[in-house]
């Protein structure tokens, strides 16, 4: 299945081959961007060489070693197909260094043959690689065989040894792709899940891979999370990476409401969260909304802000970016808004007013999700759908700061002083035009600020 990338490899006159994921996911049918190259029978230097004359040329480390490039081609047509660069490496093998597990290091081998490189790999696979010149296909672990099985086997098995992360990675294809896990797999994972808790916050959550996200987003923002995050659970691996979901863990709450066992129902919400197409953002939220249940009492609405702080803490540990975790924090803190209200236009203005639009339709949501795995009667649905339309209907109603007939410097202008003072006086005719609409009209906006000034 040729690409353009791979026929403007192929014109540099480099013998590569496309490798991993890229294979992988071309035999299954799975549109794909991104693909990455080995080259073998050149070093380092000689590889460099060969792409210089092409564009710029990045060194790629791995622990400090050079493992290959990430080149950037001059051809701007190629390039705008891979703004992020194109990466080329010679086979690697792996050298032991020590009696240790852990006493090894990854070695850029031109000499190394493709199968050699693909058996240091993860799983099967993606221990695939296809020649571009010839097409043809190597695959020296039976990962084809396990592809038409949709079972996920290890190539080693130390495979989850030596970098743990590799646990969740498997995860991740069974939330994504559909993959089983063999009898062995999962055992070998359960056998090393403590492994990681040594690993970086950024690459099981944050991400520092190109797409900015770690395994854990990309299990969540696959299509079966919760398949996925059951064998997180038995496996020890999520408590591992989240020990805040100890206390969650077959925790029923006695409530003919909520009648799943605590991370039952956590699941159940991310995977009705994923079959709506939500944002990572709702995603998490559904994730950690209810982890402080267990702390407070049955019924509690302050398990909310008591969650979010829980939420704050795992976020931050896991790296996430700043924007992201305050939006998820917001979420958990918000999530448990009253229904039992009747859902008119002043009610969501005033929604819009606390949330602000995007946040509010995150909220509805995450909520919707929530209900979903609970057992509720059809009149609270009902209400949910009718706020979600009126807030709809809102959206353009002032309901921000911004939104008012008059600011800041209008008010300094009647004698106020900038300060709390000021700030409290614009809060109050937001709040009086949330309520009433028709009265975000300048001149009796003036003639209130007159008034609260006396």
């Amino acid at each position: 299945m040729p690409t353009e990338i791979r026929r403007y490899i192929r014109s540099l006159g480099l013998d590569a081959y496309v490798v991993g994921g890229a294979v992988r996911d071309e035999l299954l049918g799975i549109p794909h961007s991104d693909e990455d190259f080995l080259v073998p029978g050149v070093d380092h230097a000689a590889l460099r060489a060969a792409l210089e004359p092409h564009g710029r040329v990045e060194d790629m480390e791995v622990h400090g070693q050079l493992v290959g490039v990430r080149f950037h081609p001059s051809d701007p047509a190629i390039r705008a197909l891979v703004p992020r660069g194109i990466e080329l490496t010679p086979p690697r093998i792996e050298r032991s260094t020590g009696p240790g597990h852990h006493d090894f290091e990854i070695v850029a081998d031109g000499s190394a043959s493709i199968a050699d490189d693909m058996r240091r790999r993860d799983f099967t696979v993606n221990a695939l690689a296809r020649r571009l010149e010839t097409g043809e296909l190597v695959d020296p672990c039976g990962g084809v065989a396990d592809l038409e099985r949709r079972e996920l086997r290890t190539v080693s098995n130390a495979s989850f040894r030596e970098d743990p992360l590799r646990i969740l990675r498997g995860l991740r294809l069974v939330s994504q792709l559909g993959f089983m896990l063999a009898p062995a797999t999962l055992a070998q994972m359960r056998a090393e899940a403590q492994g990681l808790r040594h690993v970086s916050g950024e690459r099981v959550g944050g991400g520092i891979a190109l797409d900015g996200l770690g395994e854990l987003s990309k299990l969540l923002l696959g299509a079966r999370p919760a398949e996925a995050l059951r064998l997180a659970r038995d496996t020890g691996a999520l408590v591992a990476v989240m020990p805040e979901f100890q206390a969650a863990i077959g925790l029923r709450l006695d409530s003919d409401r909520q009648p799943l066992p605590l991370d039952e129902h956590l699941f159940a919400v991310v995977q009705a969260a994923a079959d709506a197409g939500t944002s990572l953002a709702v995603r998490l939220a559904a994730l950690l909304h209810d982890l402080a249940k267990p702390e407070t009492e049955p019924g509690d609405a302050g398990h909310g802000p008591a969650g979010a702080v829980i939420a704050a803490r795992i976020l931050r540990r896991l790296r996430y970016p700043n924007v992201l975790r305050d939006e998820v924090v917001k979420l958990v803190s918000a999530h448990g808004f009253d229904l039992d209200v009747d859902a008119d236009a002043a009610f969501a203005r005033r929604f819009l007013a606390s949330h602000g639009l995007e946040l509010a339709r995150e909220l509805l949501l995450l909520k919707r999700a929530d209900l979903a795995a609970k057992n509720v009667d059809v009149a609270e649905l009902e209400r949910l759908e009718r706020l979600a339309a009126e807030v709809e209907r809102q959206r353009e109603s002032p309901h921000r700061l911004a939104d008012l007939a008059v600011g800041g410097d209008d008010l300094i202008a009647l004698g106020w002083r900038e300060g709390p003072a000021l700030g409290a006086a614009l809060a109050r005719l937001l709040d009086e035009v949330v309520d009433d609409p028709r009265l975000n009209d300048r001149e009796r906006l003036l003639g209130r600020a007159r008034e609260l000034a006396a």
